[in-house]
C-alpha cells in the first residue's frame, strides 16, 4: 500500500505530460520561450490571472495540481519563483510573515503594487518537471469601476446564480476554502446585498455560518450580493477580499417544464403561391430549465440539410421574450421557388429538452387568384404613376424641356445663314441700357454662348440708322424686346426695331420676337405694337434679386425661347 501511495502520483503526472505531448495543446495557453532546462514549460493561462486591490490578500494556486495525492506525495516538490525582466529572469521568493506558502498556494499578506507581476510554479520529481505561470495584477481601489458610489470595490469575476422563484438557496462563497484554512479560529464572512448589510430588509434570509440561506426566493431579491471573507491569522495588516454573486430570478421549478409550440403560420390552413417565396413562422416556448434545447424543421421526415432540394430550403431563428428564464423564440423557415408538389410534403416544426418535445405539421393550401384584385392593383399602380409625372412635369417642366432640346434640338446656325443669335432692342438712356449692358448682354455672351447684337455698339460710324436697322433684325434670329416705361415712344429707335422685327415675323420669316419685362409698365403705357405683340407672345419678366441667380426661372425660361446653342448642349 505504501509503494501504491508512492507511485500513483509520479504515473499520474507521467500521463499528463505525455498526452499533453500528444496532444499538442496547451491548457494554459502560449507556450513560454524562456523555461528551466528538463521542465516542460505549459505557459501562461488565460484564465490565470489574478486580480485583486492593493492591500487585500492574494491567493495564487499553481494551475498543475489538479490532483491533492500529487502534492501530498514526499516524491514531489512545489517551488514558486518571481519573473521579472520580460520573463527573462526569475528571481527566488523570499518568505516572511507576509508573503507565504501553503501547499499548492502562494498568499501574499497583503498584496501590493509592487509584486505585481508574473508567478512560475515548478512541480518535479526525479524523472519529469512541469512549470506555469500565473500572472497577478494589482489594482487601486480607485481605479475600480462602480455602479454605485457606495458599492464595495470588487475586481474579481462576479459569479452567476439561477434561483427559482419561491424556491428556497444558499449562497455560498466561492473560493472560499483557502482562506478558511488559515484564518484564525472560526471562519468569519459578512454579506451585503447592493449597499445594505445583513439581514437586509427582512427576515427570509439568513446566514449560517458563512453562507447565506434564502428561505423563500422572490423576484425583488435578485440582484448583487456582496461578501467579504475571513483573513488569514497572520495576515492581521490585510484586509478581506470583497466578491460578488449576481443572482437571477427564474421561474418556479414546480411548474411545468416540456417545451411547446404556442402557435404555427398566422392560420391553420397557410395560403401559398407557387414560383413565389414561402415564409412559415413557428413559435415555440421553452420555459426554464438547466439542460439542453432545440429547435428544427423537418421535411419528409428529414432535417434540411438532408432534403434533395436543400437549396431551397433555409431557416432562421431568434429571441423574442425571456421572462424569468422562459424563453419564447421564433424560428421562420423560407422556401424559395414554392412548386405545387411542395403541397404533399409534410413540413413540421419541433422543439424538445432535457423534459419532453413537441410537434406540429404545417397546413399549406394553394391561394386563390383574384384577377380582380390583380387588376386593381394595376389601375392604382398606373394612376399613382400618371399623378407622379404629372406633378414632376408640373413643377420641373422647365427643366425638362431645356434638357429636351439639349439632346434633340437642332441648331439654327446650321441651317440659316444668319449671323446673330439674339438682337436687343431697348429704350436708350434709360436704366433699361444699363441693365441690357451689364447684365442681359454679358450673361447671353459669356455664359450662354450666343452671338448678340446691339446697334450702338455693332453698327459702323456714318450709316444710315434705319438703314442698318433693318438689315441688323434682317440678319438676326430673334429679337430681344427690353420693355419699359420709356420704350416705344412715336419716333423713338427701340419703336422702329418693333415695327422691323414684327413685321418680319408677320411676313413668314425666321425671326421671333421675345417680351421681356425689366421694369414695370402700366396697361396705358403700352403702344400698339406692343399691345399687338403682347397677344401672340409670352412675356418673361425680371422679378430683380430672384432673377439673378442663373438657375432663376427668367434665365431659364429666356434659354428655352432662344437658340438651340453649342454651351446648352
Amino acid at each position: 500500500a505504501a509503494l501504491l501511495f508512492t507511485l500513483v502520483p509520479s504515473v499520474v503526472l507521467v500521463l499528463v505530460l505525455v498526452l499533453g505531448r500528444t496532444r499538442r495543446s496547451k491548457p494554459f495557453g502560449q507556450v513560454s520561450s524562456v523555461t528551466e532546462p528538463g521542465c516542460r514549460a505549459w505557459g501562461q493561462s488565460r484564465n490565470q490571472l489574478l486580480r485583486v486591490l492593493d492591500g487585500d490578500v492574494a491567493w495564487l494556486s499553481c494551475p498543475l495540481v489538479s490532483d491533492p495525492s500529487i502534492l501530498n506525495s514526499s516524491s514531489h516538490h512545489l517551488s514558486w519563483t518571481r519573473l521579472s525582466g520580460g520573463d527573462v529572469q526569475e528571481q527566488p521568493i523570499t518568505f516572511s510573515s507576509s508573503l507565504v506558502q501553503d501547499r499548492h498556494t502562494l498568499v501574499l499578506l497583503p498584496a501590493s503594487t509592487s509584486q505585481a507581476g508574473d508567478y512560475r510554479c515548478t512541480l518535479r520529481n526525479r524523472s519529469v518537471c512541469l512549470q506555469a505561470t500565473v500572472r497577478l495584477a494589482v489594482l487601486q481601489s480607485e481605479h475600480v469601476v462602480r455602479r454605485v458610489d457606495c458599492e464595495p470595490a470588487v475586481v474579481a469575476e462576479t459569479s452567476q446564480v439561477s434561483v427559482p422563484v419561491q424556491d428556497g438557496t444558499v449562497l455560498e462563497c466561492p473560493n472560499l476554502q483557502d482562506a478558511t484554512r488559515m484564518a484564525a479560529g472560526e471562519p468569519s464572512v459578512r454579506w451585503l446585498y447592493y449597499c445594505e448589510p445583513y439581514p437586509f430588509w427582512n427576515d427570509s434570509q439568513q446566514q449560517d455560518g458563512t453562507s447565506l440561506v434564502i428561505h423563500i426566493f422572490y423576484q425583488r431579491n435578485q440582484g448583487l450580493y456582496y461578501w467579504h471573507g475571513p483573513v488569514p491569522e497572520s495576515g492581521a495588516e490585510a484586509s478581506d477580499s470583497p466578491g460578488r454573486i449576481n443572482v437571477t430570478a427564474v421561474s418556479q421549478s414546480s411548474t411545468p417544464k416540456e417545451p411547446s409550440i404556442l402557435h404555427l403560420s398566422p392560420d391553420p390552413a397557410f395560403p401559398v403561391r407557387t414560383k413565389s417565396e414561402v415564409h412559415l413562422v413557428c413559435k415555440a416556448l421553452f420555459p426554464h430549465l438547466d439542460s439542453w434545447w432545440g429547435m428544427w424543421w423537418t421535411v419528409d421526415g428529414s432535417p434540411l440539410e438532408s432534403c434533395p432540394d436543400r437549396h431551397r430550403f433555409s431557416s432562421s431563428s431568434s429571441n423574442l421574450l425571456d421572462s424569468l428564464g422562459d424563453r419564447t423564440e421564433e424560428s421562420v423557415l423560407v422556401i424559395r421557388d414554392f412548386q405545387t408538389e411542395d403541397l404533399q410534403r409534410e413540413i413540421n416544426c419541433s422543439v424538445a429538452n432535457r423534459r419532453g418535445n413537441d410537434t406540429r405539421r404545417a397546413e399549406l393550401q394553394q391561394e386563390a387568384l383574384l384577377p380582380s384584385v390583380q387588376v386593381g392593383c394595376g389601375l392604382g399602380a398606373a394612376l399613382v404613376l400618371m399623378l407622379l409625372l404629372f406633378v414632376i412635369y408640373h413643377v420641373f417642366w422647365l427643366e425638362l424641356l431645356l434638357i429636351y432640346r439639349s439632346w434633340f434640338g437642332t441648331k439654327e446656325r446650321d441651317s440659316d445663314n444668319k449671323d446673330y443669335d439674339v438682337y436687343i432692342s431697348y429704350a436708350r438712356n434709360s436704366e433699361d441700357e444699363y441693365f441690357v449692358l451689364s447684365t442681359l448682354r454679358c450673361v447671353l455672351e459669356n455664359t450662354f454662348g450666343y452671338s448678340v447684337c446691339i446697334l450702338d455698339r455693332d453698327s459702323l460710324p456714318g450709316g444710315v440708322v434705319n438703314d442698318d436697322t433693318l438689315t441688323f433684325v434682317a440678319r438676326s434670329r430673334r429679337l430681344l424686346v427690353v420693355v419699359g416705361p420709356g420704350y416705344g415712344r412715336l419716333g423713338s429707335q427701340a419703336l422702329l426695331e418693333l415695327k422691323a422685327g414684327i413685321d418680319n415675323m408677320a411676313l413668314g420669316g425666321h425671326l421671333r420676337v421675345i417680351l421681356v419685362q425689366y421694369r414695370r409698365v402700366q396697361r396705358q403705357g403700352w403702344v400698339k405694337e406692343l399691345r399687338r405683340a403682347r397677344v401672340a407672345l409670352t412675356l418673361i419678366r425680371w422679378q430683380g434679386d430672384k432673377s439673378k441667380e442663373l438657375t432663376s426661372r427668367f434665365w431659364k425660361q429666356l434659354q428655352l425661347e432662344l437658340p438651340v446653342s453649342s454651351a446648352s448642349r
